[in-house]
Formats: C-alpha cells, sequence, structure tokens
C-alpha cells in the first residue's frame, strides 16, 4: 500500500514539474519575442504570429499523442516528447531570420501536446473520488507561463536573449531524465485493449466531445494567447520596461496555473457544469470592463469645456486579469473533470481533441489581436474580441446544458454521462409515440 502511495506520489509530482517546464518553453516567446519583434522591426501581426506558432504545433501533436499514450502508456511518450524538444530550442540561438524562427518554433512548439500525454498518464493512477484534484495538480504545470515570465527577463538582462533558449533547453534535458529514472507504468495503464486508431476516434462523433473543446477553447486557449500578449500589451499600453512588464503579466499567468488544483477540487464537489458555467460569468464580466479603451472627453458645462478621461489605470488592469486568471484555472480543471467521468477508457483520445481545439484557440486569438491592433488602433480589442466569444459559449452552454440544472448542483453519477439522461428522455418520447 504505501508504495502504490510512493509510485503515485512520484508520478503526479514528475509528471507536474515536467508540465511546467514543457509549458515553460512552449511560452517562451512571451518574452523572447519582444526583443525579437524590435531587432526585426516585426508589426503587430507578425509578433503575434511568432508568439503563436509553437502553440499550432503543439495544438496539432494533441491528438496524435493522445492517442500514442492510450496505446504504449505515458511515460515513456513523455520522455521521448521533451528529448525531441531539447535540439530545436537550442537552435534558437543560432536564428537570424523571421522566417527561422517560425520554423524552430514549430519544432518547440512540440512541447505543449504534453499535456495530453501528461493528463492521461496522472489520471490512471488515481480513482474516481480524486481524479479531479490529481489531474488539477498536473494542470497547475500552466504556471510554467508565469515562471517565464519571471526567469526570462532576468536571463535576458543578465546576458541578452540568446541566453534564454540555451538555459531553457538544458532545464528541458535535466528534467526529462529525471522524470525517466524516477516514475513508473503498470502494464494495465498500457495499451487499449487491443482497440484501432477507428475505434478509438469513435468517440470524436459524440456531441458532447465538442461541446467540451468550446469551454476549453475559452478557458485554455483565452489564457495561452493572453499569456503571450500581456507583457507586450504592458510595454506598450503602460509604458513598463520589460522587466516589470512580465512580473505584472504573471498576475494573470501565475493563478491560472497554480489554483487550477482547486478548481479540481470544486469540480469533484459541485461538478464541471456549475463550475464552467460560474467561469464563464466571471470571465465575461471581466472581459467587458477590460475592453473599454483610454478615452478622453471633452464636456461642455456651465463653466466652460471639462476634460474627462475614462480608462482602467495599471492597477485596476492587473486586479482584473488576476480575477479573470483565477476564474481560467478553475475552468481548465472543470472541463477535464467532465471527460475524466464520461470517458474514462478513452482519456488520450478525448483529452486530445479538447486540447487540440483548446490549443488552436491559443494559436488563432495572438494573431487576430495583432490584426485587429493594426486594424484599429486600439490595443484594448483584443478584449473586445474574448468579450464576444465567451458571450457566445454563454448562450450555447445555457441552452444545451444549465437551463434545466440547479447553480450549484450535484456531479452525476460517474458512470452515467450527463447527456445519457437526455438520450434515455429522448427514447421514452419516441416508445409512447410508437
Amino acid at each position: 500500500m504505501m508504495r502504490a502511495q510512493v509510485q503515485q506520489g512520484l508520478v503526479l509530482g514528475m509528471s507536474t514539474l515536467a508540465f511546467t517546464v514543457c509549458f515553460m518553453v512552449w511560452m517562451m516567446f512571451a518574452v523572447l519575442g519582444v526583443p525579437i519583434k524590435e531587432l526585426l522591426a516585426l508589426n503587430e501581426t507578425q509578433f503575434g504570429l511568432l508568439a503563436a506558432t509553437p502553440v499550432l504545433t503543439g495544438s496539432l501533436v494533441r491528438l496524435p499523442l493522445g492517442l500514442l499514450t492510450d496505446r504504449f502508456g505515458g511515460r515513456i511518450v513523455f520522455f521521448l516528447l521533451m528529448l525531441a524538444c531539447v535540439l530545436p530550442l537550442y537552435l534558437i540561438t543560432l536564428a537570424t531570420a523571421f522566417w527561422q524562427f517560425l520554423v524552430l518554433g514549430l519544432f518547440v512548439g512540440l512541447a505543449g501536446g504534453s499535456f495530453s500525454v501528461g493528463i492521461a498518464y496522472v489520471a490512471k493512477w488515481f480513482d474516481k473520488q480524486n481524479q479531479g484534484f490529481a489531474m488539477g495538480v498536473f494542470g497547475a504545470g500552466n504556471a510554467g507561463a508565469a515562471v517565464t515570465k519571471f526567469l526570462a527577463p532576468a536571463l535576458i538582462a543578465f546576458g541578452s536573449w540568446h541566453l534564454v533558449p540555451k538555459v531553457f533547453s538544458a532545464i528541458l534535458f535535466i528534467t526529462a531524465l529525471l522524470f525517466w529514472f524516477l516514475t513508473s507504468e503498470k502494464k494495465e495503464h498500457s495499451g487499449t485493449g487491443g482497440a484501432t486508431l477507428r475505434e478509438q476516434l469513435k468517440t470524436l462523433k459524440e456531441p458532447a466531445v465538442w461541446r467540451y473543446c468550446q469551454y476549453y477553447s475559452i478557458v485554455f486557449g483565452g489564457y495561452v494567447a493572453l499569456a503571450l500578449w500581456m507583457t507586450k500589451y504592458y510595454v506598450q499600453e503602460y509604458g513598463f520596461s520589460l522587466q516589470s512588464a512580465a512580473l505584472l503579466a504573471a498576475c494573470f499567468s501565475l493563478p491560472g496555473g497554480v489554483l487550477r488544483a482547486v478548481g479540481g477540487w470544486m469540480s469533484d464537489r459541485w461538478g464541471a457544469q456549475s463550475v464552467t458555467w460560474w467561469v464563464l460569468w466571471v470571465s465575461w464580466i471581466c472581459l467587458f470592463l477590460l475592453s473599454y479603451p483610454q478615452t478622453q472627453l471633452q464636456v461642455q458645462t456651465v463653466n466652460g469645456i471639462v476634460d474627462f478621461h475614462i480608462g482602467l489605470n495599471a492597477t485596476l488592469f492587473t486586479v482584473l486579469l488576476f480575477v479573470m486568471g483565477i476564474a481560467f484555472a478553475f475552468g481548465k480543471a472543470s472541463v477535464f473533470k467532465y471527460i475524466a467521468n464520461d470517458y474514462p477508457k478513452n482519456m488520450g483520445a478525448v483529452s486530445g481533441i479538447v486540447g487540440l481545439a483548446g490549443g488552436l484557440g491559443g494559436f488563432v486569438l495572438p494573431i487576430m489581436f495583432g490584426a485587429l491592433v493594426d486594424l484599429t488602433g486600439v490595443r484594448s480589442s483584443c478584449f473586445m474580441l474574448m468579450y464576444g466569444v465567451v458571450w457566445v459559449s454563454l448562450t450555447w452552454m445555457y441552452f444545451s446544458e444549465m437551463r434545466k440544472r440547479p447553480l450549484l448542483g450535484k456531479q452525476p453519477p460517474a458512470s452515467q454521462s450527463p447527456f445519457s439522461s437526455i438520450a434515455q428522455g429522448e427514447e421514452h418520447v419516441r416508445s409512447a409515440n410508437a
């Protein structure tokens, strides 16, 4: 019994550490992109593309990596994935042209696929009552985005931007070795009982899977996009130095990662539906306030013209970002509680497609942020875009799930999909009509 608990602890601890380092590497261009933007004289859209390029690869490989995890086990897939990113990461130090950064960014982005590997690997080591919390702890590796914002500016200030990929590649290599020697794999956790690729992908035909994709494209895709964008936003909107801007941006990235475990516990207690619903509401309100641009007004009064300024100062802006980071952390955990409840035997495949959707959101949004700034000249247009997306998600969730549910309802039994009762009701109606 003690040995099993030690194995569980090592698997969870080392998987979380490995994911933190992988996410740190994946988000590297959030800081590194700022000096590269100045070096290559990039516009806003080009900066968005540079920052988002690793996110594209990390998103596209999540499904195949999830399938490989179901078939061969998470330990070997996670280890080889980390090793595959070490050399491309180091080669960034030799890049001099924009296209070279983009190509190497595609290879480095493989690190982002570590989530669908690790989440399935960790979940199989824990029972239903503790899966939400365990997956939340693992998901706290998203805090790697905040680690990047602490470490990368310090390395740039100490030497140059070339020092960042060198140090990050060394950290990733050491982490891969520690992960391999300190973790283990149970035979029953490897393989899918001879299931073919076609059989594994059958779950992707279910509407519930695509619903979870929609939720995750907000709480994770939006998190990634803003984590990439906020350092530059602080520099340009409020005039902070790179180091100060990165620290302030960490106020969003850090709670968005480390509090994911709390979201897992909340999902175990109150249900994934209720937690996700309130997460979207809090995010919608925050985004409404963040969307308002800095505005100067002149009002004619009886005493003459009076000037008014409407807009968020840096303090209020950071507080709202902090609150939204907490909400996103809870939401990322609640979405994967859905998956653990409904698809325990296909977690790799389903988490892969849901992670793919979230990652694609993280890829598309920064490019759209840059394009909107180039088109409108309004920096807060990024929040306007996300405000609209969250509004659509809230509407969809209300009519599809929440209309007939209590606001703090209990989680449905693990053996029953939240959509099975709907299917049973439809079958009952068909029988009655017959």
